[in-house]
């Protein structure tokens, strides 16, 4: 008895590892950029441009990604719910790696000119491809390897991968930007792109020791289920549950990169806060983020999904004009503070549940297409444009409170979809059809 139950342990504690792990290597690669996007890209890929249009173009750029990303979530989507998750979770993780690694050896725009920002953007593509099937691959896998009572908790560690992958590339910027500046623009800034190699290699090795799914196994192969095209059959078929994952994208996903993407180039170019200072505050926030979202996918078990989510969307219409308020003092503690409570309380409590929640509006034989299709919709409509319109905004109304009123406009859109949107948490995952797709869509869901 007591072999048995270290063999569950083991096999849980591989199961968890291998998406929260992955994950997070995953999400360090795509949040560099990022951070470099902020920082350094600028000045290295768009030289011909003054230093607001030369971030408004690298942010331009970071947007590319997500322009592809429902691409990659379609494509990979399909095959996840063909042939499986795990053959998906290996490729989608190499695609990353590649495109990533191959951003630490490019020649700038003064080696070769119009060439540099192009390849950048090839790159983008690259990574795009492979993160818009990623992380919903993780969740899926967590949510259907996860005891039924506990989805939500085991669901949490995929977003946990990912605040550990913020924590990542913050900590190595953080580290390269110590540099002397000549340095840090010359050689130092690719570091952090190259190191992703061996952190790459690390997840695969984790995620080629891992089985299939049950659930896959026995409710689709086993059943005869597997779709030609689950994508279109989970709009077809669900298109309340789809569009409320594209609602539920906008804050958790708008906010998420608005505030470590933008927050972070608005307090350093804007308000004149030293690199270290404020790459410190949002490391601090990404830490404390890590046990909030846990905490909050917790929850989600106990009381469901939407009161949570609803709670950190309402979070965020609060904090919008504090957050600038908080920074505009230029003391550490008051922008360590303002990076928290957009972190740990606004984007924790959402994505915390959210990994089970969208993997519950679908049932399995279209579960991998639905959730990553419409979630990285979400992502192009959301994440992609936020670092870009919230500095484009500021440079054109010299002030930042109508970037405080575009964060407002994401939060209100994610309480209207949250509102008009089922309760899942007690669905039996196995199931053909989700009960709770099949609900008037007037009606409100039981908590």
């Amino acid at each position: 008895m007591t072999k048995m139950a270290d063999g569950a342990s083991k096999s849980r504690l591989r199961v968890i590892l291998a998406a929260s792990v992955g994950s997070a290597l995953e999400w360090y690669d795509f949040f560099l950029y990022g951070t470099a996007a902020a920082l350094v890209f600028g000045e290295l890929f768009f030289p011909k441009s003054d230093p607001v249009v030369g971030t408004l173009l690298s942010f331009l750029t970071f947007g590319v990604g997500f322009v592809v990303r429902p691409l990659g979530g379609l494509l990979f989507g399909i095959l996840g719910d063909r042939y499986g998750r795990k053959p998906v979770l290996v490729a989608t993780l190499l695609m990353i790696g590649i495109g990533t690694t191959a951003i630490g050896f490019l020649p700038t725009y003064a080696q070769i000119g119009i060439w540099a920002p192009i390849l950048l953007v090839a790159m983008r593509v690259v990574q795009g491809l492979g993160a818009g099937a990623e992380y919903g691959g993780a969740v899926i896998y967590l949510v259907e390897n996860a005891p039924p009572k506990h989805r939500g908790f085991w669901g949490g560690f995929a977003p946990l991968g990912v605040s550990v992958g913020n924590l990542l590339a913050a900590a190595a910027f953080a580290l390269v930007t110590m540099l002397p500046r000549e340095d840090l623009m010359s050689w130092g800034w690719r570091l952090p792109f190259l190191a992703s190699f061996l952190l790459i290699l690390v997840g695969i090795f984790v995620r080629m020791r891992v089985s299939e799914t049950p659930v896959y196994t026995d409710a689709v192969v086993a059943r005869g289920k597997v779709e030609s095209n689950p994508a279109m059959e989970a709009l077809r078929r669900h298109p309340r549950n789809f569009f409320v994952v594209l609602g539920a994208r906008m804050a958790e996903n708008g906010l998420g990169y608005f505030f470590p993407v933008f927050g972070l180039s608005y307090i350093i170019n804007t308000v004149g806060v030293p690199k270290a200072d404020a790459l410190s505050a949002l490391m601090l926030a990404f830490a404390i983020e890590l046990f909030a979202i846990l905490g909050f996918a917790a929850l989600s078990d106990r009381i469901g999904r939407r009161p949570v989510y609803m709670f950190g969307a309402l979070a965020g219409v609060v904090l919008a004009f504090p957050f600038f308020w908080m920074v505009g003092t230029k003391q550490w503690i008051m922008i360590a503070l303002a990076f928290i409570l957009a972190r740990a309380v606004v984007t924790a409590a959402m994505f915390g549940p959210q990994a089970a929640y969208f993997a519950e509006l679908f049932p399995p034989q279209r579960r991998f297409a639905g959730f990553a299709f419409a979630r990285e919709l979400g992502s192009l409509l959301s994440g992609g444009p936020a670092p870009f319109v919230a500095t484009a905004l500021v440079a054109a109304y010299g002030t930042w409170w109508p970037v405080a009123c575009y964060a407002m406009f994401l939060s209100l859109c994610t309480v209207v979809a949250i509102w008009i949107g089922p309760e899942t948490y007690q669905e039996n995952i196995e199931a053909d059809e989700t009960t709770a797709s099949e609900l008037p869509a007037a009606m409100p869901a039981r908590a």
